[in-house]
């Protein structure tokens, strides 16, 4: 049942009264003699965002306040997540030089609170895109993937998981139309350990959204691969507007039985099998090969004389190619015999066309008489 207006107020009413910046929001009080809060822009189980003005700045630009709450009291644990705020924090500073992530203005620590300033974005998540304007069409969801992935490689190279990509966390830049990621688990994570060990019984704080995020990272083991998974899903939400509770599940796999709701082309609907495989091992391994395996489309054509389509019979023992005693041969050498195979099998399809083009009593080239006296 949808909350009542009278639910809402109290919900906004708690936030302001709970949180530094909400006792000063919308007042011209300003929070640490330097950010106007303008109003709430969200509340999660980590904390609270605010939309804030920097006025100690020229023309007081906009800015975020995500205020994180570690609900630790003792001086040990409350020690042990500082430390663990300024690492992960300065991990986004480093991130926020790339121009799709939000950059790190500030982080700051009051009364036992943990607060991050990053730049504001004006634009509309891809989740408001899709409810204004309706599912996107294959060519744009791959123009999405091809602007997503270097980025996603770049979070990755810095060996960090984002955790949580979802169309709510993916922003269309008003100004030039880039895609802005926001939302970064890490920090979120760091918080949740520590609430674990300031208890006695050990509790879970699942980062990420579910639907969204792959097995491995309701189990808390995350990896490079979850976020393959969780823009997979984020595909299939653009192409169909659908959660993915909407769909069924294969009771086998577990995996979303998406394939009778978009209509793609065969190499695409590969391409999102793969990134929405179950196991981990399974996926694409990086944002590198899924963006390799998304180039190679257009010479699919092309590369197919070149691919074999029966299985490799290993050669005799005698053979200068042959591999060790326990017939493994190595990807070079493996790669090798199959090029020859395809070179003899070219030439000879190219002889017997050859052969069926020489007219009756023509003269025939030497190759060419030599075949024929070879068939007869």
């Amino acid at each position: 049942m949808a909350p009542s207006l009278a639910d809402l107020s109290n919900f906004r009413a708690n936030i302001l009264n709970q949180t530094a910046p909400g006792q000063v929001c919308g007042s011209i009080q300003l929070f640490r003699d330097r950010y106007k809060v303008l109003r709430v822009l969200g509340r999660g189980g980590f904390g609270v965002t605010f939309l804030a003005r920097d006025v100690s700045l020229p023309y007081h630009p906009l800015c975020v306040i995500k205020q994180l709450c570690p609900k630790v009291n003792d001086p040990v644990t409350l020690d042990r997540a500082r430390k663990r705020f300024e690492q992960e924090a300065k991990t986004l500073s480093k991130l926020g030089s790339h121009a799709q992530i939000p950059q790190l203005l500030d982080y700051f620590e009051a009364d036992g609170e943990f607060y991050l300033v990053q730049e504001y974005v004006r634009g509309s998540t891809l989740a408001r895109e899709i409810r204004r304007y309706g599912p996107q069409s294959e060519v744009v969801v791959k123009r999405f993937l091809v602007e997503m992935l270097p980025l996603l490689r770049y979070v990755h190279s810095h060996r960090v998981i984002h955790r949580d990509i979802k169309p709510q966390n993916i922003i269309r830049c008003r100004d030039d139309g880039r895609l802005v990621l926001i939302d970064f688990g890490a920090v979120k994570e760091q918080i949740a350990r520590l609430e674990d060990t300031s208890q006695r019984a050990p509790t879970t704080h699942f980062i990420g959204t579910v639907g969204f995020a792959p097995p491995e990272q309701l189990s808390m083991r995350p990896v490079f691969a979850s976020d393959i998974y969780a823009l997979g899903v984020t595909c299939v939400y653009l192409l169909t507007g659908k959660s993915p509770f909407d769909f069924d599940y294969d009771p086998s796999t577990g995996e979303i039985d998406w394939q009778g709701s978009a209509q793609v082309s065969e190499h695409f609907g590969r391409v999102l099998t793969k990134m929405l495989h179950h196991a981990p091992r399974d996926r694409y391994p990086s944002a590198e090969a899924l963006l390799r395996a998304l180039n190679l489309e257009p010479y699919l054509d092309s590369l197919s004389n070149c691919m074999t389509v029966q299985p490799h019979r290993p050669e005799p023992e005698h053979s200068s190619t042959a591999g060790a005693a326990d017939g493994y041969q190595s990807p070079i050498t493996r790669t090798a015999i199959a090029i020859r195979e395809w070179k003899t099998k070219l030439q000879n399809r190219n002889l017997i066309k050859q052969k069926h083009l020489v007219p009756v009593g023509a003269v025939t080239t030497p190759a060419r008489t030599q075949f024929r006296h070879q068939d007869t």
